[in-house]
């Protein structure tokens, strides 16, 4: 009884962080919020006994991911007006998907609940699920594991590749224009009597 209610607190706070990250009008407030969701579904994953994906989650997305976000977010110097100008054409769109995941939640609750899908397989006390989960990512779905890669990867390029745009505002040195300076253009000397007191 005490795990149920910790699972709908934990639920509770995750719908208002969800919410409140594509709510939020200031973006870096927007990431805090996801860092506060990532951190309550790995609360969520502790409670189903999948502690190494709870770990995962709050190593990986928290520890790395999100830090990365929240320095692009303050980098790029995003112009909020102009990306909140496409939220209410992009609304149909956005409410037919979230529609979607919402039914395909209910369907997975809706066998556990009322015992339609196939019964959990019962596995003994020193079952890994670690190892369960590295057997099955690397053999069954190994193929996708690599997409991901290369998908997480070419994100990567395109944010340094953002960050490294020309800006008006910004400054740069040349190198190779300070390795040709001289002493004779940078240093004038000016003899000046001197003055007696």
């Amino acid at each position: 009884m005490f795990e149920t209610w910790v699972f709908y607190a934990l639920a509770a706070v995750l719908l208002l962080s969800g919410l409140l990250v594509i709510t939020a009008r200031n973006p870096v407030h927007g990431v805090l919020f996801l860092v506060l969701a990532f951190f309550t579904a790995a609360g969520i994953w502790l409670l189903l006994r999948a502690e190494f994906l709870a770990i995962t989650l709050v190593i990986v997305y928290v520890g790395a991911v999100m830090v990365l976000f929240l320095f692009v977010v303050m980098m790029l110097d995003i112009n909020l007006e102009r990306v909140r100008e496409g939220f209410w054409r992009n609304l149909p769109l956005a409410l037919v998907v979230g529609g979607i995941m919402v039914a395909e939640m209910i369907y997975i609750l809706w066998e556990r609940i009322f015992g339609v899908g196939a019964a959990p397989r019962q596995v003994p006390a020193s079952h890994s699920n670690t190892k369960e989960l590295g057997r099955v990512l690397y053999t069954q779905y190994a193929y996708a594991f690599e997409i991901a890669a290369v998908v997480l990867l070419v994100a990567i390029i395109a944010a340094i590749a953002l960050t490294l745009r020309k800006r008006k505002d910004s400054r740069s040195q040349d190198p190779s224009e300070q390795a040709r300076a001289k002493r004779s253009e940078r240093v004038k000397l000016v003899s000046m009597p001197a003055e007696k007191e």
